[in-house]
């Protein structure tokens, strides 16, 4: 493989070092190195450029997000020309969800590229999923559209899009939960009550009441994660009546 010029000699060891990990992970060599260092950087490190703007991955994020939409609304576009409007936009949700990019992000081990003033260990799963949409915003400034259609087809499309598994693929058993509600007619309530764990991280425990019974109970880092479990418990209490 031919490497820029001077790439060892005008850079640390650390930058070449980078700059092996970026290329094995993106299929191509990177022009400017600077955009992916900054597509890993926390905004705990509170560095500044030299106008004196923050210099974290989140733009990036913002970025790499609508670049991933695009690419992925055009290839189901053209795979689906059955699809109408609403089917497509469903699959799309599938394929970009949270859950699915923090997966990516794993996958790609993405996060010893990170810097940060903050262990590693203390963040939570989105950090996964932020850095791969950063790294694709990335990709877009240092090469254009085309390289990231590539890198998204080869690390995206490829191996984790396959139509007939994300159609039966729920993306979110409490939005399931409360539309089956919703056309049986039957009351439903989420209720937070005390967690009594004895966790380091605060949990938040939640109650699912359909009609006057408790269906499923659950507990989560946070309001969202214990709903979605307790939801998920109840899917599959009820999947028999929910079919």
């Amino acid at each position: 493989m031919n490497f820029p010029s001077n790439i060892f000699n005008s850079h640390s060891k650390q930058d070449g070092d980078f700059f092996l990990g970026i290329t094995d992970i993106l299929g191509f060599k990177p022009k400017k190195l600077e955009i992916y260092k900054k597509a890993f950087l926390h905004r705990s490190v509170n560095r500044k450029d030299k106008k004196g703007n923050p210099m974290n991955y989140e733009r990036l994020e913002f970025l790499g997000d609508s670049m991933l939409g695009t690419i992925i609304s055009k290839h189901l576009y053209d795979q689906v020309p059955e699809g109408d409007e609403g089917y497509l936009t469903k699959m799309r949700s599938k394929i970009v969800s949270r859950d699915h990019l923090n997966e990516l992000g794993k996958d790609l081990n993405l996060i010893k590229f990170v810097e940060s003033r903050i262990p590693k260990t203390h963040f939570g799963d989105n950090i996964h999923g932020n850095v791969f949409e950063a790294l694709v915003g990335a990709i877009y400034l240092d090469r254009g559209y085309k390289y990231c259609e590539k890198f998204i087809h080869a690390r995206v499309i490829v191996p984790y899009v396959d139509i007939e598994q994300l159609e039966g693929k729920v993306i979110s058993y409490k939005s399931l939960i409360i539309e089956w509600c919703q056309k049986q007619k039957k009351t439903f309530n989420f209720n937070i009550y005390e967690d009594t764990g004895n966790d380091e991280l605060k949990h938040f425990a939640v109650k699912l009441i359909i009609g006057n019974k408790v269906v499923a109970k659950a507990r989560g880092t946070s309001k969202k994660k214990a709903e979605e479990r307790a939801s998920k418990r109840a899917f599959f209490a009820l999947q028999d009546r929910i079919g």
